[in-house]
């Protein structure tokens, strides 16, 4: 027995039972596969370049409705000491508009009526002419026809106002005077057929998607009560697209009543009272185009006349704006 027990040796290699304790209570740190380490640092990264990201367009967003109070904060601003010197009275309902002459008169009405006029006739030419080819893009044009059109006219939003200035002078001018010898050489008709067709490409591509977001259920029903084409296209589908409609002319009026180089060319830029399209006209911008361009002091009434009709032009499109969005959210629908 005694011999069988020194005769036995022990072993060197360790065994599960006499280092089951110890490899229990102290385990073995193994770092991570490469493969997991690069999928961390990657999402790390990516992760790093979205806040940046978010940091910019915050950024940007906040930027913007600074710029946006600063601009109100200005017009305020001066408009105040321009409303000390004028009452709001006389600037509301005065007839004649002559800051730089004497006696000096500081009424808008003839500023605002050359401005709403122009842009009337601008909105009733862009309203036909670009609804009726919005509809005939979206409903009777073909895939490839649709998308080689479409580009060509959203080019017309890239020409130059001032060419559409000289353009109206130059070509609308003289064309209406074949019609009507006694015509003006500058008049509000000409400045807002211009308007009109500059801004055919706002009402006509906004409306077409407009159109074409409206789903294809609610033709194939007009279809299967036996309307045709021509009743389906306005009578079913102009009118579920209303909301979107809405929001392309709301982007119209805007244009065209901050409209400057067109009319201060082709209007004849003579403040008047009048509502007929035949005689010359000014409008707001006109105006602030006219007076930047003399040697007022600083500070003086006439000076801060410009900021009171920027203010002016500012509350009419905010006015517009509004009437948009109420319109928009009433009739909007979902589908």
């Amino acid at each position: 027995m005694t011999q069988h027990s020194q005769g036995r040796q022990p072993s060197n290699d360790p065994s599960p039972a006499s280092t089951g304790d110890a490899g229990a209570t102290q385990p073995k740190s193994q770092s991570p596969p490469p493969a997991f380490a690069g999928r961390v640092a990657v999402s790390a990264g990516r992760r790093a370049f979205e806040r940046i990201v978010e940091s910019g367009m915050f950024l940007a967003a906040v930027s913007s409705v600074v710029l946006t109070v600063g601009i109100v904060a200005m017009l305020l601003w001066e408009s105040i000491g321009f409303f000390r010197e004028v009452s709001l009275g006389e600037f509301l309902t005065g007839t004649r508009w002559a800051p730089t002459f004497e006696p000096s008169s500081y009424g808008i009405l003839p500023l605002l009526c050359g401005t709403l006029l122009t842009s009337a006739v601008g909105l009733t030419v862009a309203g036909l002419v670009g609804t009726t080819l919005a509809v005939w893009l979206s409903e009777y044009a073909s895939y490839r026809v649709r998308e080689t059109l479409k580009p060509i006219l959203e080019l017309l939003a890239a020409v130059p106002t001032v060419v559409y200035g000289y353009f109206a002078l130059l070509f609308v001018t003289p064309l209406l005077q074949l019609v009507m010898p006694n015509l003006p050489g500058s008049t509000a008709l000409s400045a807002g057929l211009v308007i009109g067709i500059m801004i055919v490409p706002y009402v006509a591509s906004l409306t077409e998607d407009a159109l074409r977001a409206v789903p294809n259920s609610l033709r194939e029903a007009s279809f299967a009560m036996g309307a045709t084409r021509f009743h389906t296209a306005w009578r079913v589908v102009l009118p579920a697209a209303f909301s979107g409609v809405t929001s392309a002319f709301v982007l119209a009026v805007s244009r065209a009543l901050g409209e400057t180089m067109i009319v201060a060319i082709a209007a004849g830029m003579q403040p008047r009272l009048t509502f007929n399209p035949l005689e010359p006209a000014q409008t707001i911008t006109a105006f602030i185009v006219q007076i930047t361009g003399g040697d007022l002091p600083r500070g003086s009434t006439p000076y801060r006349a410009i900021f009171a009709a920027g203010l002016m032009l500012l509350m009419l499109t905010l006015v517009f704006n509004i009437l948009g969005h109420w319109l928009r959210k009433k009739y909007r629908e979902a589908y």
